[in-house]
């Protein structure tokens, strides 16, 4: 296939024991969390507690992100896509719209941001093509709409809701999914929209071609979610990806896998996850963690954190995930260096969180 040539905490008060912290201010609300100083309590006492009061929460992908690896317009990108997609879904709730309006807007925000693994900004198969993955579910009601392998939708999050609520099925793929999405006025897209420069030079660098650029930093931005809460304390999940670099044609992970990578129950807990999709399914990681919540009566920070750092790892993966309750308790486990995240409390403030400094080992 030819190619085009165009070519992520909240604290109110600090102990004199860790150095004030700065932020700024982001497309107006947002704010920047600064690194934590070194504490010289023990190290179990500096673990991420569970983040209050969260209406949504976003993420793009799980992987290491030192400070220092991004020019100051490239974190000013990653923090204003994140930030616009919190805004958006925020402003949802905030109105009183259905919970489910929420997390597809503000995936739809990610997907069009060439700067993440979904839409715009997929990857590439090892076919040199685009093969979008993704999923929406309602906590209210357990109902829920998968898409796989689509090729012509420009977001892929909208079709997996219309298979929800205009099919009576829960997962399409491939083809059948493509002419479902014509059928119910998705306009058709074309597969050069999906390049970009960034995405093509990782599948030639994954090939081993002669005078691939080398990436700058790796594995930023990635898979796309988010989590939402309403009033009524229904929740939501929607989950986007493009998938892995240069992987087998007709691979699917566990973003489309109800339970596996993508999971809301009002009874415990809304789920996103992102990394090593195969062994997320094994694992049936976000359902593993509603279960943990509902039966074990674990807290949502340690169901979340004995899921993704400690199954998922034992069978061989790292990733992370985004988890929030109906109560608005929201915990980010990640076994990578850190996962890119943003969220929005119900006074609306916006926390932006890109670095691995910014997000602690859970």
């Amino acid at each position: 296939m030819s190619s085009p040539k165009r070519p992520l905490l909240i604290c109110a008060g600090l102990t004199a024991m860790v150095a004030a912290l700065s932020g700024s201010q982001l497309a107006g609300a947002a704010e920047r969390s600064a690194p934590p100083a070194p504490a010289a309590a023990p190290q179990q006492q500096a673990r991420e507690s569970v983040i209050k009061d969260v209406v949504l929460a976003v993420h793009g992908g799980a992987g290491s992100l030192p400070r220092g690896s991004l020019t100051p317009e490239q974190e000013k990108a990653y923090r204003d896509g994140l930030t616009r997609a919190v805004q958006a879904g925020y402003a949802l709730v905030k109105d009183g719209k259905p919970v489910l309006d929420a997390v597809e807007k503000a995936v739809n925000v990610l997907e069009d941001d060439p700067n993440f693994n979904a839409g715009k900004g997929a990857v590439f198969n090892t076919d040199a093509e685009h093969e979008l993955d993704a999923a929406i579910m309602n906590g209210k009601d357990l109902r829920s709409g998968a898409v796989a392998g689509v090729h012509n939708t420009k977001n892929p999050i909208s079709l997996a809701r219309a298979v929800m609520e205009k099919s009576p099925h829960v997962l399409m793929a491939g083809r059948g999914a493509d002419q479902f999405a014509l059928r119910n006025g998705f306009a058709y897209t074309t597969q050069d929209y999906f390049w970009t420069q960034k995405r093509w030079d990782q599948l030639l660098a994954a090939k081993g071609r002669a005078g691939a650029r080398s990436p700058a930093h790796t594995e930023v931005g990635g898979t796309v979610g988010a989590v939402a809460v309403d009033r009524s304390r229904d929740v939501a999940t929607a989950t986007s990806t493009g998938g892995l670099t240069n992987k087998q044609v007709g691979r699917i992970g566990d973003s489309p896998i109800v339970g596996a990578g993508t999971y809301a129950n009002n009874r415990t807990v809304a789920i996103s996850c992102t990394g090593t999709g195969e062994v997320f399914i094994r694992g049936t990681a976000a359902h593993d963690i509603s279960a943990l919540i509902e039966y074990a009566r674990r807290p949502v920070e340690k169901a979340a954190a004995e899921v993704i750092t400690k199954k998922i790892t034992a069978l061989g993966a790292t990733g992370a995930a985004i988890a929030l309750t109906p109560r608005g308790d929201l915990a980010t486990p990640h076994s990578t260096k850190g996962v890119i995240n943003a969220y929005v409390t119900r006074d609306g403030k916006i926390v932006t969180r890109i670095y691995d400094d910014e997000t602690p080992a859970t």
